[in-house]
């Protein structure tokens, strides 16, 4: 009787066990997700990766005030954020890092490639020095970089991590895809995340969805040309997939978008080279693209850039 008691204990607690299992697994792994923030200021996206153990924040806007509404968007998930992914060196996003830092000190702030840190550093210094636009705010003073002048400054050189693959998981399950091995296009470094699980592509500022394109300061010609010539590589790599199309600038959409901007591109080149002035360029761009975003930002300033006066 004491050995079949002890039997059937054994066998009800591995029963047990088994049982558990199955549930153990899959909240180990949940169902990863996406939430986009689309920032006011110069329409820029961020993104909010979870699986329902962690998050990871892809790009943190430009301006204060939306940071905090990022990070307030973060909070409200109620996980750890484990990491947060800058995508390029460009102010609009990553200029929330000094606020999600505050906010979120055990985050790594972490960039595909050594050339991106670098650059990151090297635009908050360009724009520290009166670089900005008369369209772009100050630089955030928190972000002023470390020097021996303003040892209270953002330390570009160890907070922020360059990561050591192409990869990048989520704590409890999901993996983002990296690419950095572009031409200079919009930036010269640029990050897109591509997701499995989501079957989307996160094309960074290769991707603009109803927004005019950011063609300014000293984006050159050449650059608008690999522009072009990377989202076709970009499109014919994904084409079978077929994934969702995340935006730097814009409203999600799907691969249709690729034939569109390469049009813009097109389009852009063409009235630059003609155009007598810059308002008969705007007035071009904008008959042609009515209703685009940022035309007194983005298109104003990239005109400035390529038509000069």
């Amino acid at each position: 009787m004491r050995l079949a008691g002890s039997r059937s204990l054994l066998w009800s607690a591995l029963m047990l066990l088994l049982c558990c299992l199955p549930a153990f697994a899959a909240g180990a792994g949940g169902k990863l997700e996406v939430e986009m923030y689309r920032g006011s200021f110069a329409s820029v996206n961020s993104f909010i990766f979870s699986n329902g153990k962690s998050l990871i924040v892809m790009d943190v806007q430009r301006k204060a005030v939306e940071a905090d509404r990022l990070i307030e968007r973060v909070k409200a998930r109620h996980l750890p954020l484990t990491h947060i992914l800058i995508t390029h060196g460009h102010t609009d996003h990553f200029t929330g890092m000094a606020r999600f830092h505050a906010a979120f000190p055990q985050a790594r702030i972490v960039v595909a490639s050594e050339d991106i840190k670098r650059a990151i550093k090297a635009y908050a210094i360009y724009m520290d020095s009166g670089g900005e636009t008369g369209a772009e705010p100050a630089l955030d003073p928190a972000l002023k970089p470390k020097t021996a002048l303003n040892p209270g400054g953002f330390d570009y050189e160890n907070r922020i991590e360059v990561l050591p693959g192409k990869t990048l998981t989520l704590d409890g399950g999901g993996t983002l895809e990296l690419t950095t091995d572009y031409l200079p296009a919009e930036a010269d470094y640029m990050t897109t995340v591509y997701s499995p699980e989501l079957n989307a592509l996160f094309l960074s500022d290769f991707g603009y969805n109803h927004v005019h394109l950011w063609l300014g300061d000293d984006i050159s010609r050449q650059d608008i040309a690999n522009w072009k010539s990377e989202l076709g590589r970009i499109k014919r790599e994904y084409a079978a997939r077929n994934p969702t199309v995340y935006p730097g600038h814009g409203d999600v959409t799907d691969m249709s978008m690729f034939d569109t901007v390469m049009g813009y591109i097109d389009n852009y080149t063409r009235i630059t080279l003609s155009a007598k002035t810059r308002s008969e360029a705007m007035e071009q761009m904008k008959a042609l693209y009515p209703g685009w975003g940022e035309a007194d930002f983005f298109l104003k300033y990239s005109l400035e850039n390529h038509i000069k006066e």
